[in-house]
């Protein structure tokens, strides 16, 4: 009997790690709506590393207090840590322009495309994790229904190489924070001290941009909702859950979940700003919701790690 219950607790474990990286991309999924909101003339790196610099002090001052241990034992975890902050740092910096060169359905498809074969690379690299079977398929049919949806949505929209190459870069920094914090997470380190530790540091590296522009803006119309949600809902509590997460799925496996977000962020185009998507994009969000559910309910938590 004990045997057994230990047997399907590991499965369930799994489930609800995925279900927690489902949950936070499906809060990033808002990031770009509420975005639109922000003061005209405001720099997209401006606005999307503010949710940093408030956002990932609040991670690091719950990770202190959390009591789950120090993120980091002996000098390679800390260089781990510090390589962390550095990657989470340069999301923002490049995602946001890269959004607002490429557009936002391309910028955001690109750079998820990118970071679950970055995460697999870089899960291979750091934890001898191969890719399973599941993954392959789900991932591909995440892919395919991302690009209907990029596909279903402004058919007009440009797309210039630097706005590609900074989406790219902003994918391969996404699943390089992936794989480093899930890399000390499953060294027992507690998510919410590595969460903290890494954007605390990312909130120090993007303070500067903060100053150059001034906090006039974030005073200003709906300046302080759009600092708030950013902060509060799509680093803070996006960032614990995805921590979580990270305890019981591998690296390769939350950056191919987290491609709800575009699924997401398409649902509230249309339903908050009143976009209008093809049927190539509905097609490509059923698609997407079908190879998510795949891999989500197909998910096992390592046995060190399932707790």
């Amino acid at each position: 009997m004990s045997t057994s219950t230990a047997e399907t607790s590991v499965p369930s474990a799994g489930s609800a790690g995925a279900l927690c990286v489902l949950a936070a991309a499906a809060l990033w999924g808002s990031t770009g709506t509420i975005s639109t909101f922000a003061p005209a003339g405001v720099s997209p790196t401006v606005v999307g590393s503010s949710g940093l610099a408030v956002g990932g002090l609040l991670l690091y001052l719950t990770g202190r207090l959390a009591g789950a241990g120090p993120a980091a034992r002996g000098r390679r975890e800390y260089l781990l840590v510090a390589l962390g902050a550095g990657t989470v740092a340069g999301y923002p910096l490049t995602f946001f322009p890269a959004v607002a060169r490429a557009g936002v359905a391309p910028g955001t498809v690109i750079m998820l495309c990118c970071a679950p074969v970055c995460a697999g690379l870089f899960d291979w690299l750091l934890r001898r994790h191969r890719p399973q079977r599941r993954w392959l398929i789900a991932t591909a049919g995440c892919l395919a229904g991302a690009v209907l949806l990029a596909v279903g949505g402004d058919a007009g929209a440009q797309i210039d190489p630097l706005g590609i190459a900074l989406a790219v870069a902003a994918g391969a920094s996404y699943a390089a924070y992936t794989a480093v914090a899930g890399l000390l997470i499953s060294r027992g380190r507690g998510s919410a001290p590595v969460t903290g530790a890494m954007f605390g540091g990312g909130a120090l590296l993007v303070l500067p941009v903060q100053l150059a522009a001034g906090p006039a803006w974030m005073l200003h119309g709906h300046g302080p909702l759009v600092v708030a949600h950013l902060a509060l809902v799509t680093t803070f509590l996006a960032y614990v859950l995805y921590g979580r997460g990270l305890r019981t799925v591998t690296a390769a496996v939350a950056t191919t979940l987290a491609l709800a977000e575009p699924a997401v962020a398409t649902v509230l185009g249309v339903v908050v700003l009143h976009e209008r998507l093809a049927v190539a994009g509905w097609v490509g969000e059923a698609l997407l919701a079908a190879a998510l559910l795949l891999l989500a309910l197909g998910q096992r938590a390592p046995a060190s790690t399932a707790r």
